[in-house]
């Protein structure tokens, strides 16, 4: 989990720490002294809720972008990202010490399509060893890890709404293999300084719909509830975490989602 910082005058999360900062160092079967989570009888973080039953699948669904979407890969990260000069080779990028990257494009609602993969061999355990994460808006996380044989508290393993919600099965693939996650995003709605929608977010994750349209807490938060802060803005970048770990990303894409008849963007 990264660290807080203030950008353009809201919370958002950015950036790296060394992992022994950013592992919450719960193990699973362990009732951490967390906030309990509204409406589940849980606290954050919680290592006694069950875990999500495991589901096969056929690992990335691999979709082209269609021709209003935003590619995120070009030839060299700093097209399209701001912050650490990721490499990019024949596609696919690797997630490099340093600090994340935030697309220099910004969005709300949206649609995302992401390949990733956890390089075959990786030593991993709990949060260290094949971490990252996605952050719509800079701010909600979609954790990505290795689930498929390693074990976590739930709302921290691959697809959790990161200390929010644990994914509803898990589809995850082995190490080595690719994977894919489709989301549909939708940022909070305000008047003034009240929210009077929060964040809604699908995640389909390799073919399988593991979050329907759930409404968020608020922006990302480790060890702490989410809520929602006075001022919000309408868009913002999309980050991309940087754990530690060598994360691979490919086919990254991302359409604006406007209003039926709008004009597209608007």
């Amino acid at each position: 989990m990264p660290r807080h910082m203030k950008l353009h005058g809201f919370v958002t999360t950015l950036g790296v720490v060394g992992v022994a900062g950013i592992a919450s160092g719960v193990e699973v079967g362990e009732k951490p002294k967390t906030p309990k989570l509204p409406g589940v009888p849980y606290v954050v973080h919680d290592g006694t809720r069950p875990q999500p039953v495991k589901v096969k699948s056929a690992g990335a669904v691999s979709v082209q972008p269609p021709g209003d979407a935003l590619v995120l890969i070009g030839k060299v990260a700093s097209d399209t990202w701001n912050g650490n000069n990721w490499p990019i080779a024949d596609g696919v990028m690797t997630v490099t010490r340093g600090g994340g990257v935030s697309s220099k494009a910004k969005f709300g609602d949206c649609q995302l399509h992401l390949e990733y993969r956890v390089p075959a061999g990786r030593k991993v355990k709990g949060q260290a060893g094949g971490n990252s994460g996605v952050f719509l808006m800079g701010m909600y996380e979609v954790q990505v890890g290795e689930s498929h044989t390693n074990k976590t508290y739930p709302d921290g393993q691959t697809a959790a709404l990161y200390g929010q919600a644990p994914p509803l099965v898990n589809p995850s693939t082995p190490q080595g293999e690719w994977q894919s996650f489709d989301i549909i995003f939708e940022a909070p709605r305000y008047e003034k300084e009240t929210v009077t929608a929060p964040a809604v977010i699908t995640v389909i994750h390799n073919g399988v719909l593991v979050h329907h349209r759930k409404a968020l807490l608020g922006p990302t938060r480790h060890k702490a509830l989410a809520s929602y802060p006075p001022k919000h803005p309408e868009k913002a970048s999309l980050t991309l975490q940087d754990h530690g770990d060598p994360i691979q990303y490919r086919n990254i894409w991302v359409r604006e989602l406007g209003d039926y008849d709008a004009a597209p963007g608007k």
